[in-house]
Formats: structure tokens, C-alpha cells, sequence
């Protein structure tokens, strides 16, 4: 095995951590409601405090790992996500849930910084691209097998099951910091903790209108799927009267098609240019999900106008999530966690947003869930327009 590939499966497993506590409890969320004795969206705020928490706790770990080097910062958010996943499994009512899902994602937030700033100790411009989308699609199986696999055990076993797994999966992550990742920031590369140096770099990104939009066509772009995440085991299971295993496998189809496409950004973004690739990529992604919106708004509730038109839609949106990623970040190779962390922080907390949103509006239908899914892309493709609509024609090759 190359280090290339290594490096892809170690870091896609590690990003997955988080992902997989969020996938593998979906199935589980109308079982929650029904034992908890609460309501829908008392249940779906333990989905929302998961993602503020994974989002705003990235802007801490950033700068970590910038100052103390990468791997000391992967340990501490791998115990605190194991901590709270304890907790979720022994929660006596909503109201731990909640707060024991909070501490989850605080942990989680460590496993979505930091692999983003070691692919960029690694690589630059379409090298850093492929090793993106691989990473990508290592970790973007979870969303495949996690509620198989949270299905499987919530039958047998009840919905606690799920969070013993998750604190398993932890422990495999830490096995995998202390085994095959190497230290990619050494000593002589860290920048000095000094709060007014930090401030500066955050104060750097603010200011760059580039970064800013990337980040934001991304994070557009992943809260439309959040906005799903939140809302489709209820429609899935409620509204269309799926079991949950066949939830699953529907939730299974978008995956597959974010990850199948996602493989085809590096070359594509070689061959066209990798900001002319994304704003064509956000324009049909955009296109079909406004389509989708129309259709349903005209009274076509069916599964099968919305699934094939999701799977389109999240495909082209396969091509735009790790290429926004690298074009982000590229510019600021010296301060890479800083640049990842409050890109991550921005885009979790935009995605929280839409997930509330999608939540308060939600009345058992589709109509709530597919129409934020519009407003989501409608704003990432505006976003493109104005960040990058005089995108390079030609991708650079540097490595």
C-alpha cells in the first residue's frame, strides 16, 4: 500500500467519525421521539446542538494543531467524542441526549479540522484534489453503511445501541493517530502561539474575499444535505411509510451518487480548471434541485420524482465539496489549520442554521425539506457567480 493511499484511508476514517454518529442514529430518530416521550423537534435539536458544537469547537482545534502539531489535538477530541458517546447511550431522558450529544460534537469537531490540514501539509492545487476526493470517499461510505448498520442494531437492541458502536469507532480512531498517521507539522513549521499571531490569521482570512466565498459555496452546498439529514427519516419512514431499513437503503442512494462524482473532481478540475469545474458543477446542482422544488410545489409527492432528482442533485454537489475545499485553503499553506478551522467553523454553523430552519418549518411532508434544499443551492450557486465567475480556464498542476 502507497503512503498516497494510506494516508486517504487513515485520514477518510478519521473525518468519518463524526459523520458516523450523525448517519448511524437516523433510522433511530422516530424511535427516540416515541421513548423519550418528547416531540419531533425537541428530538431533531439533538441533531442541531451536534452539528454548533462540531462546527464552532473547529475554530479551537485549528489553532492547536497549527501551534502543538496535528496529532496531540486528534487525541483530545477523540476522547471527549468517546466521553460523549457514553453519555448518549445512558441518557435517562431528551435533556442528557441533548447535552451529552453537545460533548460529542465537540470531540468530533477535532476529526473534521485536522485531516483537512494535513492533506494540505501534503499537497497543493489538483494532487491535493485527488487525495481530497479520496478522502472523501473513504469517509462517505458512512453514510451508506451507518444506518444499515444503526438499522441492525436498533431492531434488536434499541436505538442505545447505536451510541456503544459510535464509542467503538472512536477507539479504532485513536488505534489508527497512534499507529499509521505520522506527525505531517513539525516542530520547525508551527507557528508561535502567541494569541495576537492567531488573531492576525484569523483576521487574514476574514478579510479575503476568495476564501470567504469558497467557504460559503461549500457550506451552502452541505447544508442542503444537512437540511436532509435532519428531515428524512421522518418523511422516509412518516410520510411515505418506509421501514427503516428501507429507509436506509433510499438514504444510501444520495450517497453514492456524492461519492461516485466526487471521484471525478480532480480530473475534471484538471482538465477545465477547478473554479470553472465548480461553478458549472453548482449551477446543474442548483438547477435540478430548484426542479425538484417546482415539481413538488405542482403535487408531485412521490419517491419517484424525489429520489432520482436528490441523487442528481447531490451528485453534481459530489464535484463541488472537496474542490471548494482545496481552492480554499491552498492560498494559506502556512497557517492550514487556522484556514481549516474557521472555514469548518463557518460552514457547521451555517449548516446548523438550515437544519433548525428545516426543523422549524417541517410539518410532515416533503415540501419543508425539499424547499430548503432549494434555498440552499439557489444561495451557493449566487455565491459561485459572484466568487468565481472569472475562474482560472486552465487548473493549476502544482503539487
Amino acid at each position: 500500500m502507497t503512503s498516497f493511499t494510506r494516508n486517504a484511508i487513515v485520514l477518510g476514517l478519521l473525518s468519518a467519525v463524526g459523520p458516523f454518529a450523525i448517519d448511524m442514529y437516523l433510522p433511530a430518530l422516530p424511535a427516540i421521539t416515541a421513548d423519550l416521550k418528547t416531540t419531533t423537534a425537541a428530538t431533531q435539536l439533538t441533531l442541531t446542538v451536534f452539528f454548533i458544537a462540531f462546527g464552532l469547537c473547529q475554530i479551537v482545534y485549528g489553532p492547536l494543531s497549527d501551534v502543538y502539531g496535528r496529532k496531540a489535538p486528534l487525541y483530545a477530541g477523540l476522547v471527549l467524542f468517546t466521553l460523549g458517546s457514553i453519555g448518549c447511550a445512558l441518557a435517562p431522558g431528551i435533556g442528557a441526549l441533548i447535552a451529552f450529544r453537545f460533548i460529542q460534537g465537540l470531540g468530533a469537531a477535532a476529526m473534521a479540522v485536522i485531516p483537512r490540514a494535513i492533506i494540505l501539509d501534503l499537497h497543493t492545487g489538483a494532487e491535493a484534489t485527488r487525495l481530497m476526493a479520496l478522502v472523501m470517499l473513504v469517509f462517505s461510505v458512512c453514510p451508506i453503511l451507518a444506518p444499515l448498520f444503526g438499522s441492525a442494531l436498533i431492531v434488536p437492541f434499541g436505538w442505545r445501541a447505536v451510541f456503544a458502536a459510535v464509542t467503538l469507532v472512536a477507539v479504532i480512531g485513536v488505534a489508527l493517530v497512534a499507529t499509521l498517521l505520522p506527525e505531517t507539522r513539525p516542530a520547525e513549521e508551527r507557528i508561535s502561539g502567541n494569541v495576537r499571531d492567531v488573531l492576525g490569521a484569523f483576521a487574514e482570512l476574514l478579510r479575503d474575499r476568495h476564501f470567504l466565498g469558497l467557504t460559503f459555496i461549500g457550506g451552502l452546498g452541505m447544508s442542503s444535505f444537512f437540511a436532509f439529514l435532519a428531515t428524512s427519516s421522518f418523511v422516509y419512514i412518516g410520510h411515505y411509510g418506509l421501514t427503516p431499513t428501507q429507509y436506509s437503503l433510499a438514504f444510501s442512494v444520495n450517497a453514492i451518487g456524492f461519492i461516485g462524482a466526487s471521484q471525478f473532481a480532480s480530473r475534471l478540475g484538471s482538465q477545465f480548471g477547478i473554479g470553472r469545474m465548480v461553478l458549472t458543477a453548482v449551477s446543474l446542482y442548483a438547477g435540478f434541485a430548484v426542479l425538484l422544488l417546482v415539481l413538488t410545489l405542482l403535487g408531485y409527492d412521490s419517491l419517484r420524482v424525489l429520489m432520482p432528482l436528490l441523487f442528481t442533485s447531490f451528485a453534481f454537489l459530489g464535484l463541488v465539496i472537496p474542490s471548494t475545499m482545496v481552492l480554499a485553503l491552498e492560498r494559506h499553506g502556512p497557517i492550514a489549520g487556522i484556514a481549516a478551522a474557521l472555514g469548518g467553523t463557518l460552514q457547521m454553523v451555517t449548516g446548523g442554521a438550515m437544519i433548525a430552519v428545516a426543523g422549524l418549518f417541517f410539518n410532515g411532508t416533503t415540501l419543508p425539506m425539499v424547499a430548503t434544499i432549494a434555498v440552499a443551492a439557489v444561495g451557493a450557486l449566487l455565491v459561485s457567480l459572484a466568487t468565481l465567475r472569472h475562474a482560472e480556464p486552465v487548473a493549476a498542476a502544482a503539487e
